[in-house]
């Protein structure tokens, strides 16, 4: 009916060759027309028609603007401009602009929209300040933001400025939007114009920028509201920036405002107090921490145990125990209970420097006291327990979970199965789900006795998520990360689908084990599938989910990937974390790129993100192995002025890396203030040293340190008795001569350096790890009968111990012992990996058995296991060293396919076979893939080059190689080489 109405007026006001065309999408009433509207509309209509038939078109324009703004609803301003449309009239610029604003105070945004654009825009008429003014309202009402600092454009461009409603409206939009920066500049904007803003919003303005992380413009808003309107600030504002500033890390500044907040008669409540605690303890600033603390006791306000919480966790966090148990201690004297919270922090910390036994005497504490411990402080005794070596009383502490009714979550069954040998991962997820089976009363008594293990699985994952969905969720997950752990993706994704099929919602932990399987087989572009696809279903990927995909790049050697990644990060506004870094960096070092590794570090810094005691020694060890010791002493300091206490592991980095560049002295001094700062040296360092000098092949000195670690009552763990049994494989084919008690160092240093390990000697001890003493047969019965004592100690032999003894095999030239190791190993359910199967390649390639090599080569992509880098540089040099170098080029591209890259070592030895066999294309191809990636070739292999090149008047290739041996990068790359190679 209203649009045939409108259609109606339109054509007859055509007829009459009326000056408006617009449709208005409003019926005006019959009584316009009909007689029957009330007695001042008649009249006024009545008067409007005599005007007309008398020719006073301008009074009757009048008339009608009057009756527009007089009018109480848009159908009475339509009803008017219609019946002046049908006497031929149209409206004058004034009634446009009054017709204009009814319509948006009115709420007929959308019919005041299509009126200016055919009545003002369409005819060209410039808009007035009335017509701009409403039109603003009226985009800003439509959501149009972009049409609506037009016209305030158009409008200041005219020499005035909206009123205040209007502004307020783009205001408003700017902030609703998510726009901060944009709605300040246009703050800014209007204070310079000299426009007077509400002060709702200041209010908006200082919360959307707060919000958004733009403090500094937060608090410029805060401090101009008050100058400009004489008001002091409200309780909100100040909450507001107050928050903000702390979320930014801006402690002091927000402490200064509550301060000022205080002054102005305000109240600083519990929140906030806590919330300056919190800061100042994440940013080491414990004694700043307590000053609050004692300021809010001061004040009156109530203390809880949040508060408390957090002064202890950032104590002991710091390994300032004495003084987090003083806080406890006042915790409990002002009637606080201790929580499970509480308990956790401090088992967690006591946990993480190594003091387990302080930790289970705080988890019985708070089973005496009726608390039921939460299964993150089970996780963590259990992980610290397997750490130390303790498998029974793990396993004993976590079947008294299970008994006490605390039930498992997925990261708890992941540090389990790290107990207990590979291939027993499904026998554990379904120990858990007999567990979370129980706890909701999941009768498993009434199986048929021919279920299979699957098949009770499935039934007790089908009857958990029939009885609670939420911890059907933990069960698949675990269920779901036992297949990932096996490496049975298909099965994983199949348990993923029975999820989905019983209405389970599996968490974003259960995809990044999934991502994680995936990139472990080098299955990148399908775990960037999964990525895409998990997000598609709602699922926001978060910064474990990057981090499993920086790591698996950087392990792949695929940098520019793991580049890539780090950019997504940014591109959704998060911050990559430290581990991230500590990934990118950890790699370079690796790879021997120290500047890079460098620029990252810094760029780190840059970008705010803290350093942890990790990356720091990542990058102490990196300095280490690229011999810049001084850089490498300065960061160790520099990690203390930051107020991060040293560990032994960082002291160990530090002193084994002097001591690998022959700085024996200075490896002493660092191990004199390790043991000043309270750390005896313990298995680690000990590890660490022996592990240096027996691959130098100092073999005395290596067993003096065994020795001495026996007298000092160190209990063997099986890590170190992974490094001694590598090391002498390593050597099992022999050293010429004696064994060498001084290589690098003086007499004088090392034996500073066993006089300060032998000071902390205990009472004499016999050795009964005989050192053998004929080589090389000796050597080989030494590591058999070391293998056979670790196999019938408390022990269990791992994939490393068995590489290590295998790559003696290799060495040696024993590649029949080598697999008899490699199928007892399988016998006891370990299964080769790509580091096994690129030793017996390289057991191969040694006894010039090239095709063998091949072979097991494509039989390790058979056995579903992707060569890594590593496989493919150990094939390439032994095809080079064989001379099938067309081979070795093929090699080469199928590495490329697979985002793989040759190491420098196997550049080096290509392109030198390929000079060498006077392949100048295929060589010069090389040195310019070697400069994509920023390796400098050797000066030998490019004067070989260059010489070639010349003999085949290959001008322009030999003028690109002259021109690069001649740079300054070049020269100084090869004197780096010579120095630090």
């Amino acid at each position: 009916m209203l649009k045939k109405c409108i259609t109606a007026h339109h054509r007859f006001f055509s007829s009459r060759r009326a000056i408006t065309t617009c449709a208005l999408h409003l019926e005006p009433p019959a009584s316009a027309t009909s007689g029957n509207s009330s007695d001042h509309k008649s009249l006024s209509l009545s008067l409007l028609e005599q005007l007309v038939g008398r020719g006073q078109f301008s009074a009757a324009q009048s008339v009608v603007r009057r009756i527009i703004v007089c009018s109480s609803s848009a159908l009475d301003a339509v009803s008017a401009v219609h019946f002046l449309a049908s006497r031929g009239l149209g409206l004058d610029s004034g009634s446009h602009g009054v017709l204009l604003r009814k319509l948006v105070q009115c709420g007929e945004y959308q019919l005041a929209e299509a009126w200016y654009n055919e009545n003002i825009v369409g005819r060209g008429i410039d808009p007035d300040y009335c017509m701009l003014d409403s039109m603003i309202n009226c985009f800003c009402k439509l959501g149009k933001l972009d049409e609506a600092k037009r016209e305030f454009d158009r409008c200041v461009e005219s020499g005035a400025l909206p009123n205040v409603e209007a502004c307020d409206a783009i205001f408003r939009e700017l902030c609703a939007g998510g726009m901060a920066l944009e709605a300040f500049g246009f703050f800014v904007r209007l204070i310079g114009a000299g426009v007077s803003m509400r002060i709702g919003c200041y209010n908006q303005l200082i919360d959307s920028l707060c919000f958004k992380g733009h403090m500094d413009e937060a608090v410029k808003v805060f401090y101009l509201q008050e100058e400009i309107t004489e008001l002091p600030p409200t309780l909100h504002q100040y909450k507001s920036l107050f928050y903000g500033l702390c979320k930014g890390g801006r402690i002091v500044e927000a402490e200064q405002l509550s301060i000022e907040m205080e002054a102005q008669g305000f109240f600083v409540d519990k929140v906030m107090y806590n919330w300056l605690i919190f800061g100042y303890s994440k940013d080491r600033k414990m004694k700043m921490a307590v000053r609050i603390f004692f300021r809010m006791l001061k004040m009156g306000c109530e203390v809880d145990g949040y508060t408390f919480n957090t002064l202890i966790h950032g104590f002991m966090k710091r390994g300032i125990f004495d003084k987090g148990w003083t806080i406890y201690k006042q915790m409990v004297d002002c009637g606080v209970q201790p929580t499970v919270v509480t308990y956790q922090i401090m088992i967690s910390n006591y946990c993480r420097i190594g003091k387990v036994d302080c930790a289970l005497e705080l988890l019985n504490e708070m089973l005496v006291c009726d608390i039921t411990p939460s299964v993150h402080s089970y996780t963590t005794l259990v992980a610290s327990l397997y750490k130390k070596n303790k498998l029974t009383e793990a396993d004993e502490l976590c079947k008294r979970m299970l008994e006490n009714g605390v039930l498992p979550d997925p990261i708890f069954f992941l540090v389990v199965i790290r107990m207990h040998p590979r291939g027993g991962e499904l026998q554990i997820a379904y120990m858990m789900l007999q567990a979370i089976g129980h706890s909701v009363n999941l009768a498993s008594n009434t199986w048929d006795g021919s279920m299979d293990f699957g098949q009770k699985i499935d039934y007790l994952l089908e009857g958990i998520a029939r009885k609670d969905l939420n911890l059907a969720s933990s069960a698949f997950t675990i269920c779901i990360s036992a297949l990932c752990e096996t490496g049975d993706i298909d099965a994983a994704i199949l348990l993923v689908d029975k999820a989905d099929i019983v209405g389970c919602h599996l968490l974003l932990f259960t995809y990044n084990s999934l991502i994680k399987c995936l990139c472990r087989k080098g299955l990148f572009e399908e775990a960037e599938s999964l990525i895409r696809l998990i997000q598609d279903r709602g699922i926001v990927p978060d910064l474990e989910t990057y981090l499993i995909m920086i790591n698996g790049y950087c392990k792949q050697g695929n940098l520019q990937s793991a580049y890539r990644v780090m950019g997504q990060i940014s591109e959704r506004g998060l911050k990559p974390n430290v581990a991230m870094y500590d990934c990118i960096i950890g790699f370079l070092s690796t790879e021997k790129r120290i500047y890079e590794a460098e620029d990252l570090f810094i760029r780190m810094l840059e970008d705010g993100v803290d350093p942890d005691e990790t990356i720091y020694m990542t990058m102490i060890n990196a300095y280490a192995r690229s011999g810049r010791l001084l850089e490498a002493s300065e960061l160790f300091d520099k990690m203390i002025e930051n107020f991060i206490k040293p560990s032994s592991y960082s002291y160990t980095a530090l002193i084994n890396g002097l001591l690998k560049r022959n700085m024996t002295e200075e490896g002493c001094m660092y191990l004199d203030k390790m043991i000043g700062d309270g750390y005896e040296p313990n298995n680690v360092l000990y590890t660490s040293l022996i592990g240096h000098y027996l691959r130098e092949g100092e073999f005395k000195f290596a067993f003096m340190l065994v020795d001495l670690m026996y007298r000092n009552q160190m209990k063997f763990d099986l890590i170190t008795h992974i490094v001694v049994l590598r090391g002498v494989c390593k050597h099992v084919n022999g050293i010429k001569n004696e064994w060498r008690i001084t290589r690098r160092a003086s007499y004088r240093a090392r034996k500073m350096l066993f006089d300060l390990l032998q000071s902390r000697s205990l009472a004499t001890h016999d050795r009964n790890l005989k050192v053998p003493v004929n080589m090389p047969e000796a050597m080989k019965h030494f590591a058999l009968n070391l293998f056979k004592k670790i196999k019938d100690s408390e022990f269990m032999p791992n994939l490393f111990l068995y590489n290590g003894l295998i790559s003696g095999f290799c060495r040696a030239n024993m590649i029949e012992d080598a697999y008899h190791h490699v199928e007892l190993m399988q016998r006891e359910g370990l299964h080769p990996n790509q580091v096994t199967y690129t030793i017996l390649i390289g057991g191969h390639i040694t006894r010039g058995e090239i095709d063998s090599a091949v072979g097991l080569f494509n039989k390790m992509n058979a056995d579903g296991y992707l060569p890594d880098g590593p496989a493919y540089n150990r094939l390439l040099r032994g095809l080079c060293s064989c001379g099938r170098l067309l081979d070795a080029l093929s090699l080469v591209y199928a590495m490329q396919k697979r985002g793989l890259f040759l190491s420098k070592l196997s550049y080096t030895c290509l392109l030198n076979h390929l000079c060498s066999s006077r392949l100048d294309i295929h060589a010069f191809k090389i040195f310019e893939e070697m400069l994509s990636h920023d390796l400098i070739p050797s000066l030998r292999c490019s004067n070989l080059l260059l010489s070639n090149l010349c003999v085949s008047r290959r001008w322009h290739e030999a003028q690109v190689v002259h021109h690069l041996m001649h740079k300054e990068e070049y020269v100084s790359g090869q004197l780096n080489e010579k120095v630090f190679g």
